[in-house]
C-alpha cells in the first residue's frame, strides 16, 4: 500500500504539473480517507497489529502532503483546497505535522484505551474535521 503513496509524492513539485499536483494530493488525501475507515472497522473489531500499520502509513501521508501545495497549484483541475492554505500555510503545515503525530500516538496508545471509538475520534477524525472545516470547499 506505501507504494501507492510513493508513487504519487516521488516527482519533486517543479518536475510534475500543476494538474499532476493537484490530483496526486486529491488521490493522497482520498487514499487517507479511505484507509481511515479500515483503522476504524480494524481497531473496532480488536485486530490493532493491522490497524496500526495503516496509522504509520497514514502518519507518512500526512507529512508528504505538506509538500503538496506549491504557490503555483492554487486552481484548477478540480481543486477543493481552499485559498486559506497559502494564506496561512504555516498553520496549515502545522496541522498535517499534528495529524502525523496524532497518528503515530494512537498506534502506540489504541491497544490501551478503554474508549477505543472515542480515541480514534479525538487523534483521527478530529484532524480530518479541523482541515475540511477551515482549508477544503464545502462539497
Amino acid at each position: 500500500m506505501s507504494l501507492f503513496a510513493i508513487s504519487i509524492t516521488t516527482p519533486s513539485n517543479s518536475e510534475q504539473s500543476v494538474e499532476e499536483i493537484i490530483k496526486s494530493r486529491k488521490a493522497l488525501f482520498s487514499k487517507n480517507y479511505n484507509t481511515a475507515k479500515k483503522v476504524q472497522s480494524l481497531s473496532s473489531s480488536g485486530d490493532f497489529d493491522d490497524a496500526k500499520i495503516l496509522m504509520l502509513e497514514m502518519s507518512e501521508n500526512y507529512k508528504n502532503l505538506k509538500e503538496m501545495f506549491p504557490d503555483n497549484s492554487k486552481e484548477g483541475f478540480k481543486t477543493e483546497s481552499l485559498p486559506i492554505i497559502w494564506e496561512e500555510k504555516d498553520a496549515f503545515d502545522a496541522l498535517m505535522q499534528k495529524a502525523s503525530d496524532d497518528m503515530i500516538k494512537l498506534a502506540s496508545t489504541i491497544e490501551e484505551t478503554d474508549n477505543v471509538g472515542g480515541t480514534i475520534g479525538k487523534l483521527m477524525w478530529s484532524n480530518c474535521k479541523a482541515c475540511h472545516s477551515k482549508y477544503r470547499a464545502p462539497h
